[in-house]
């Protein structure tokens, strides 16, 4: 009884506009007060900053800050030089060319917010000028941005690590050939959507214009190399690695002589409120962490669940539609902060690998991003491209059944995105 009433209470408070991470410290607040009394309270102030000042999360604002600085250096630009170089005289080509850059940015920014801000503010209007209509311009940069949070490195990769204590490395690698799939499938949806409305091509192929755009994007190749390279090849942890992509992207940015300034300030202010938000969430998840676990709630869903079925796919069936739901109504950073400590003893409990499930949650929130009525991503699209979420959402739901079929098969052939970590790590 107390447990729905403390989930009532926080969700009467989300509604009427209380931010989420106020709402749940209160209600662990509330939980501890009612089940423990008021001595358990004494310890809340220390027990929230030493759950937010976990190494791990130190990642978080440093690949933030790096992807404002590319967007902020000019090496944005630069890659989409060369990637329409590359695929730009395809039919719908520049829509292919959000895609791949977005590939690329999401391999230093690891936030599809952030993603979906820096290459709609550049693409969106130039594709919108070219004959695309606006809502498959907002739609096709949307779904692309959530390729952020599947590839490496992944800001909630990165949160759902620390809150379930695994490995954040081999999380990464379970990310590259899913995120690769993604984007192939996104790509051949885009191409339908050119030849089925006549969208343009872009110049012709050109060598000597791929070898020119290819040499002036070359510096920025490097970024990849020393944050992925890095991490995989056991040199440096991910923490570590977001600190070397910040220097890194000065050097290239500074190389390329054209540092702005004061975008470069604005980006580091929302880059630090985003890093904020993120951050006070993980606070007071600490509070209702420590109350949902006095309380022996996650292990009384494990066994509830247990008693129902003990098949694994028929476990991760439940939970794929639970995270989908939930990734309708809350953030990505507050669903794994708020819903993954209460599943992983169920995780433990079925034997199911708990980097596998990790991939699983961050493919269903990459779809929650794309599904009002929060869709953070989505209405970033829309607000670029002044365009009305529903009728985006109408080209959108073809992107989001291509997130739906790569979740799916790598929920059910766990293969498919473990056979890396199976061969770096195990």
């Amino acid at each position: 009884m107390l447990m729905a009433g403390i989930f009532a209470a926080m969700l009467i408070m989300i509604c009427i506009n209380i931010p989420i991470a106020v709402a749940l410290a209160m209600c662990g607040v509330l939980g501890l007060l009612f089940t423990e009394g008021p001595d358990s309270l004494v310890t809340i102030a220390l027990d929230m900053y030493d759950g937010s000042t976990k190494f791990s999360l130190i990642a978080i604002p440093m690949f933030v800050l790096a992807g404002a600085i590319m967007n902020a250096g000019g090496i944005t630009d630069r890659l989409i030089n060369f990637v329409g170089a590359i695929i730009g005289f395809i039919r719908g080509g520049l829509a292919m060319v959000n895609i791949g850059v977005s590939l690329f940015f999401a391999e230093i920014s690891g936030s599809a917010v952030a993603d979906v801000a820096a290459m709609g503010s550049i693409l969106i209007p130039q594709m919108k000028k070219r004959g695309y209509s606006k809502e498959f311009s907002a739609a096709v940069t949307s779904s692309s941005a959530s390729l952020a949070i599947i590839i490496p490195p992944s800001i909630p990769m990165i949160l759902y690590a620390a809150s379930a204590n695994t490995s954040v490395e081999q999380l990464f690698v379970a990310g590259i050939v899913p995120g690769l799939m993604g984007a192939a499938g996104l790509m051949l949806v885009a191409y339908f959507f050119a030849k089925r409305y006549n969208f343009p091509t872009e110049a012709a192929f050109n060598l000597p214009r791929l070898r020119e755009t290819f040499m002036d994007a070359l510096p920025a190749f490097t970024l990849p190399v020393i944050i992925l390279g890095g991490i995989f090849g056991g040199y440096v942890t991910a923490t570590e690695a977001a600190g070397l992509a910040v220097l890194a992207s000065l050097i290239v940015s500074a190389w390329y002589g054209n540092l702005d300034f004061s975008h470069l300030r604005r980006a580091m202010l929302d880059g630090g409120i985003q890093t904020a938000v993120v951050m006070l969430l993980v606070a007071a998840s600490v509070l209702m962490g420590g109350f949902l676990t006095r309380a022996q709630i996650p292990q009384q869903l494990a066994e509830s669940i247990l008693s129902i079925t003990t098949q694994q796919w028929a476990i991760l069936l439940i939970l794929n539609f639970f995270f989908l739901i939930v990734g309708f109504f809350l953030h990505s950073a507050a669903a794994i902060i708020l819903v993954i400590p209460i599943v992983i003893p169920l995780i433990t409990a079925a034997g199911i690998d708990p980097v596998h499930f990790g991939l699983v949650v961050t493919l269903n929130l990459a779809i929650g991003q794309q599904t009002p009525p929060v869709a953070s991503v989505l209405i970033t699209a829309c607000s670029v491209a002044r365009a009305n979420i529903w009728e985006v959402s109408k080209v959108n739901v073809w992107f989001v059944g291509v997130l739906l079929a790569v979740l799916m098969l790598c929920t059910y052939v766990p293969s498919v995105p473990m056979f890396l970590v199976e061969y770096f790590y195990r």
